[in-house]
């Protein structure tokens, strides 16, 4: 460790997978790194997200796995490109945890949880020096260009020769991510594109039946499709709409359809493992004295939920027109008026757009700061290719935070 590089200090702003990254690389290089959060402890959503299984990463190939960011792959490949999903893996392991690929090519913890690796990065990143101010939340600059805290002893300001921040998106505020920094980042001369929901459930104008009965049931081996994309998982009944993993995959398009004309028709086949004709010679068959609804389960095992969807969306008069409701049970429309809030929402779209930023994630209007993690503008579905572009950005971001201070020393 050189003379210039002990004075040289880091301000890092976000204790999440993105910022902790970002103080890695820096402490590493033997840079002073303070990372500062809002929160009590820091990596509060990380640690929730792995409440049901720690999903980091995923094994399919990497041409594939960049195909998960869309429209902006272009700028987060090159992030991958410093931090790829097997790299990822390996760094796990340096940190002594293990990981195995699931059957859906999920990568996990051995032990399934986040708390372990977590605490064991943590521990590594002291050891490097690395100093944690908890319950300082960033207000953005005071008149001397100092970064503003509020904390439990008072307002303070902090003068740091290089900032990096990563403060999340606006999803899950509890934990954290509040998305109060749009406004004072575009004070600062960032261009922020609005903060939305990602990863979301959305809205469905129920009957009051249908709510009463089916809220919290699931709807297991449905087909979900809109436009081209035809997805097969499971969602769930909720009280305003519908949500679960098959409806977070495409989440991103119904939004922006229902942004742009008010409303989006999802379609779900309720048998997709049986052709159209076979349910059409099913439900076209005699029934005799049963009702309609014993004859569905009869003659094609649906009851409950999916029963029930078929009402929702035809008329007791349509419900007898064999070809008619044949064609609904392979292809249900479902009406989709609105997304759920952003603070339900697993992640969120929006934020610092890259046209703002360099290659190495600094503000072009903001020599020496840095943006990484969920507050760029970017959005992926849920799988590991979240939690991947976090780190890879907070790689990135520390990486120029880095290169930016040897430059100027």
């Amino acid at each position: 460790m050189n003379p210039t590089q002990q004075t040289q200090t880091v301000a890092i702003i976000g204790g999440g997978p993105a910022g902790l990254m970002a103080a890695e690389v820096l402490s590493q290089a033997g840079i002073h790194v303070d990372v500062y959060d809002a929160m009590p402890s820091v990596a509060r959503k990380f640690l929730m997200a792995g409440k049901g299984g720690m999903n980091i990463t995923h094994s399919e190939p990497l041409a594939d796995f960049l195909t998960r960011y869309g429209s902006r792959r272009e700028h987060i490949e090159p992030l991958l490109q410093t931090l790829s999903p097997d790299a990822l893996r390996e760094w796990i392991h340096g940190l002594g945890v293990d990981t195995f690929v699931g059957t859906s090519g999920r990568v996990f913890p051995t032990d399934m949880k986040a708390a372990p690796l977590l605490r064991a990065w943590l521990h590594r990143l002291r050891e490097q020096g690395v100093r944690f101010h908890m319950r300082h939340r960033w207000m953005g600059w005071n008149e001397d260009d100092e970064l503003r805290f509020t904390t439990p002893m008072g307002d303070i300001g902090i003068k740091a020769q290089t900032t990096v921040l990563a403060l999340g998106g606006g999803s899950w505020p509890q934990l954290g991510s509040d998305g109060t920094w749009v406004p004072l980042l575009a004070r600062h001369g960032a261009n922020v594109a609005p903060l939305r929901p990602s990863n979301c459930g959305f809205e469905v104008a129920w009957s009051k039946h249908f709510r009463e009965r089916f809220v919290g049931e699931p709807l297991k081996s449905v087909v979900a499709s809109f436009g081209e994309v035809r997805k097969q998982g499971e969602c769930i009944i909720t009280e305003h709409g519908i949500e679960g993993g098959l409806i977070y995959a495409l989440s991103a398009p119904l939004r922006d359809e229902i942004e742009s004309k008010g409303s989006a028709t999802l379609h779900l086949d309720l048998l997709p493992d049986w052709s159209a004709q076979r349910v059409l010679t099913e439900v076209s068959h005699p029934r005799g004295s049963r009702s309609l609804s014993s004859h569905l389960q009869s003659r094609l095992g649906l009851k409950g939920a999916k029963a029930n969807l078929l009402r929702e969306a035809l008329s007791a008069g349509q419900m007898n027109d064999a070809s008619l409701l044949a064609a609904t049970i392979k292809s249900l429309p479902l009406k989709l008026i609105a997304t759920r809030p952003l603070r339900e929402a697993i992640s969120s779209a929006g934020g610092v757009i890259f046209d703002s930023l360099d290659a190495n994630l600094m503000l072009k209007r903001s020599p020496g700061i840095f943006c990484a993690g969920e507050m760029l503008d970017w959005e992926a579905p849920t799988g590991g290719y979240l939690l991947s572009a976090c780190f890879a950005s907070g790689r990135a971001a520390g990486s120029g935070a880095l290169d930016w201070l040897r430059s100027r020393s």
